[in-house]
């Protein structure tokens, strides 16, 4: 007969069976969890086990066929290493790895030949395996790890249009980084770069960011960057260009690496003849060729069908009083010249630096027009206009005090910014530029002089803003002259 009474089993025995019973039934959770993560990757192509504490690929995966996964997420486990499982899941095209403690990367991961895009950041590599660099990535994270080199054969990933590996330790990019044709962002932010490597110039980027690093010096081939939109520079100990350049954005940067190549390109003295150093270069329109105030005779060589082409004048006594040449000599001095330049369709054929000459000489011609146009302004209204021009001109409303300097009343309301309202908005700055444009009109600026309105509201033709201004001074100049 049973009866009812204490439990015969000691009580440290049952306190053991409690504690089994209570691990079982809290592993229940984390086990079907899983197994449904899995299950659901093998119907939909896509398996998540994103922070699961996983310090290997769970072995219950044998049980769900994943072979044609395509999307893997891994992040936020505690793996050591890439699991040798998901090397073989041939169909992979994503596969997302973040914040692990991944230190070393298999040579059988090169048998995932559709993966393109490979999340490896915040791990503990050292390096980056050449196997790597034989998939067909196009895009490839490894920022915030302990890189300190990357793999020279980097540029066999031809596909590869994303590159990030910001946070690293990497002293220098490999040569053959140049080859990845297709690349449109690059990001090495934070590492221990020194130099920038020539060969960016020549890649498709819409994104650089090299901020963070040791370079002083950006290559002026950098300039050739069309298509770059994006420059993160700062904190770097620049010099060329100088902090107060880069601090003004791309453009700037740009025109001053124009210069410097313009300044650095020497023009070979083997190609050009005894006297060609003592032209003077001048367009086309400003002078005909035919003679001068003076009497002397010019040399005049241009090409007709050549728009840029400029004359190059030389005057006769120049000829024959420094060369030390008779008139004679250098009448065939001037006749071996002229065929000189007419064999060539344009100088440019002869020599490619003389593009380079003539646009260190445009460069100059616009500082100098912008230097005109900033000296009208000041010493008209008695202000000092900020460093950047451009934005300063931009919401109109200085160009619309000085059409009232000038002429009073003349532009009858400017939008002003307030304390309240610091910036004015593109209508209203729309509005002062296009009452300035009115006003020029009213004082008798031809309209082949004006501007329009886009150049000063997007800073994209100061040229054409000086123009302007500078025809608005000179126009009532005249006008006042007249009166008096």
């Amino acid at each position: 007969m049973a009866t009812l009474g204490p439990d015969p089993r000691p009580h440290s025995q049952l306190a053991s069976t409690s504690i089994q019973s209570n691990i079982s039934g809290n592993n229940v959770p984390t086990n079907r969890g899983l197994e449904r993560a899995l299950e659901e990757g093998a119907n939909s192509g896509f398996f998540n086990l994103s922070a699961r504490k996983l310090k290997e690929f769970p072995g219950t995966a044998s049980n769900f066929d994943l072979s044609d996964t395509v999307e893997a997420d891994l992040s936020r486990n505690r793996l050591a290493e890439v699991p040798s499982e998901v090397c073989h899941l041939v169909a992979l095209e994503s596969l997302n790895l973040y914040h692990n403690c991944i230190k070393t990367i298999p040579d059988t991961i090169i048998n995932l030949q559709s993966l393109t895009s490979l999340n490896l950041s915040r791990n503990q590599l050292c390096a980056l395996p050449a196997c790597l660099c034989g998939l067909p990535l196009r895009v490839l994270n490894a920022s915030n790890n302990k890189l300190v080199c990357i793999p020279e054969a980097i540029g066999q990933l031809r596909s590869l249009m994303e590159l990030d590996v910001s946070c690293n330790e990497i002293t220098a990019l490999p040569r053959h980084i140049g080859r990845l044709k297709a690349l449109r962002e690059l990001n090495v932010r934070r590492n221990l770069l020194c130099v920038l490597p020539e060969d960016l110039a020549e890649l498709p980027l819409v994104k650089l960011d090299f901020s963070c690093n040791k370079v002083s010096t950006i290559p002026v081939s950098y300039r050739k960057m069309a298509q770059l939109q994006n420059l993160q520079l700062e904190n770097n100990p620049l010099q060329s260009p100088p902090a107060q350049i880069c601090m003004k954005g791309k453009v700037h940067i740009f025109k001053y690496l124009s210069i410097e190549a313009c300044r650095s390109d020497k023009m070979p003295d083997s190609l050009y003849l005894p006297v060609m150093e003592r032209l003077s270069l001048s367009r086309p329109d400003t002078d005909s060729g035919v003679g001068s105030d003076n009497g002397d005779k010019r040399l005049s060589a241009t090409e007709p069908s050549d728009e840029d082409s400029l004359s190059l004048n030389v005057p006769m006594s120049h000829i024959t009083e420094e060369e030390g040449l008779s008139k004679d000599d250098s009448s065939e001095h001037i006749s071996t010249l002229t065929v000189f330049l007419r064999t060539h369709k344009s100088l440019e054929s002869v020599d490619p630096q003389f593009t380079m000459r003539r646009k260190m000489e445009q460069l100059r011609e616009e500082l100098e027009l912008m230097e005109q146009l900033r000296e009208s302004i000041e010493s008209r209204l008695k202000v000092a206009l900020p460093e950047d021009l451009g934005s300063s001109l931009m919401d109109g409303v200085v160009l619309c005090h000085l059409a009232n300097h000038i002429r009073p009343r003349s532009v009858a309301s400017i939008h002003v910014p307030s304390s309240a309202v610091p910036k004015l908005s593109m209508a209203k700055c729309r509005r002062n530029v296009e009452n300035f444009l009115d006003a020029c009109r009213k004082m008798g600026v031809p309209e082949d002089k004006l501007c329009l309105p886009h150049h000063i509201l997007e800073e994209k033709g100061m040229i054409k803003v000086s123009m302007t201004v500078q025809a608005l001074v000179d126009e009532t100049s005249t006008k006042q002259a007249l009166f008096t």
